[in-house]
């Protein structure tokens, strides 16, 4: 079954398919960001805690030595330790500034895609679809085509619509 598409949805569609894709690059900043925050915080020290060792392994110190050969700080081993505790300190602030940032913007542009959604099933249901059909519409399909077929939200490739 094909229904007309009224200018309102396309131009409606057409931005939230905009709105969709920056939420996708968002995504990205946050996963880099917290990438930057772990290999910071690996830098302090990976592998098990000393007392964690030392509760596995008990406390004599030949099996405590053979336990920590893959422990680690990068920190506690560089020739300069205080001044690379430093640079993890703001290397986790920056991270952790940019995380926030992310997240922020992310939370303000899920509240636009929210608004733009109602508003988009509103001009669809305004226009005479069903609000399953409304619903279940695909954006990217909504916002370059006149008419649209009725469509499952799944695509053929087995990912979901959106």
């Amino acid at each position: 079954m094909s229904r007309a598409v009224p200018e309102q949805a396309r131009r409606l569609a057409a931005e939230l398919d905009l709105r969709l894709a920056h939420d996708a690059e968002l995504a990205t900043e946050l996963n880099d960001a917290q990438r930057r925050l772990q290999l910071a915080n690996d830098r302090l020290w990976s592998g098990l805690h000393p007392d964690g060792i030392a509760a596995i392994y008990g406390e004599h110190p030949a099996a405590v030595e053979v336990a920590t050969a893959h422990n680690r700080s990068q920190v506690l081993d560089s020739p300069d330790p205080l001044r690379a505790v430093q640079q993890v300190h703001w290397t986790i602030h920056r991270a952790f500034i940019s995380y926030q940032d992310a997240a922020e913007r992310r939370r303000q542009l899920a509240a636009e895609i929210g608004e733009l959604a109602g508003d988009l099933i509103a001009t669809l249901l305004g226009a005479g679809w069903s609000e399953h059909d409304a619903r279940a519409a695909c954006v990217d399909d909504l916002a370059v085509s006149r008419t649209c077929a009725r469509q499952s939200p799944w695509r053929t490739d087995g990912r979901e619509r959106r």
